[in-house]
């Protein structure tokens, strides 16, 4: 019986990817890609917590794992696995496609030998010139389709309109202004979103969301009478911008998913370069 179970199990592939929330969006054509290419498998993603979780369900894939766990670490140590403790859990994948790492030497024979050399190593940053999520897909041979498209859940949904009601914010009838980054330089001044919100019709609603890194900005935003959308989750955040009738943001990770959850938008460039990382 535990033989025939086994031979009944789905073979587990997983993606280690180090990433923050945009960069993950744009790998979303690649893991597309290995759900065609592995038919039929359970296709796991390593990342970040919050993006571990985002991934499951809306991207193709199964099952979320920490990259901080101590199997990782103990990748980069000088030491042996004492009792297999790296084979046991990466042993359990027919396929490993690690994107985090690709020039630590230590790192990929660690990870080679605990996986029996079925992992295949590729830039977190890819060279070659273009959008990064087409560079993504090179790196493990394919070539399209160019997709960032995401799932939403069901429970993404009901969230978000329970957000909306909260604000009293009506689908379709409301602009949200997204004025963080990861990178503080990358930003348009939260005055300048504030301005603008001036210069809008009256008819439309404008709100506001706000991550952690923009905390300070709440009580800017609310003096001049715009709502603050804060301690969303990801996926909730994804459907509220699905529901809005567009968005203006900066390069952000924020301004990638809402993109690729489906809504439109104004994307403001500084520092980066449009052509390799606007949101597709």
């Amino acid at each position: 019986m535990a033989r025939n179970l086994r031979a009944a199990a789905k073979p587990r592939v997983l993606v280690i990817f180090p990433g923050a929330l945009g960069d993950l969006v744009c790998l979303v054509p690649t893991l597309r890609a290995l759900c065609r290419r592995h038919r039929g498998a359970s296709i796991e993603l390593m990342a970040r917590a919050e993006l571990a979780d985002l991934a499951v369900g809306r991207m193709g894939i199964a099952r979320g794992h920490l990259i901080d766990r101590r199997e990782v670490s103990r990748l980069f140590a000088a030491e042996a696995d004492a009792g297999g403790e790296m084979q046991k859990f990466f042993g359990g994948f027919a396929r490993v496609y690690s994107f985090f790492a690709a020039d630590d030497s230590r790192y990929r024979n660690a990870l080679a030998a605990a996986c029996g050399e079925t992992a295949s190593f590729h830039p977190f940053r890819p060279v070659s010139g273009g959008h990064v999520a087409a560079g993504y897909l090179r790196a493990v041979g394919e070539a399209h389709p160019l997709n960032t498209h995401i799932d939403l859940l069901t429970d993404d949904v009901e969230a978000a309109a329970r957000t909306l009601d909260e604000h009293r914010l009506e689908s379709g009838k409301f602009i949200l202004f997204l004025p963080g980054s990861g990178n503080p330089h990358k930003n348009w001044p939260a005055g300048h979103f504030a301005a603008l919100a001036n210069l809008i019709d009256t008819g439309i609603q404008i709100a506001v969301v706000l991550g952690p890194a923009e905390a300070g900005l709440e009580g800017f935003f609310l003096e001049r009478g715009l709502p603050v959308l804060k301690d969303l989750t990801l996926g909730q955040l994804a459907a509220v911008e699905r529901q809005a009738l567009a968005f203006v943001g900066n390069d952000s990770g924020t301004s990638h998913l809402g993109a690729a959850a489906g809504a439109a938008g104004v994307v403001l460039f500084g520092p980066t370069d449009p052509d390799r990382w606007r949101p597709l």
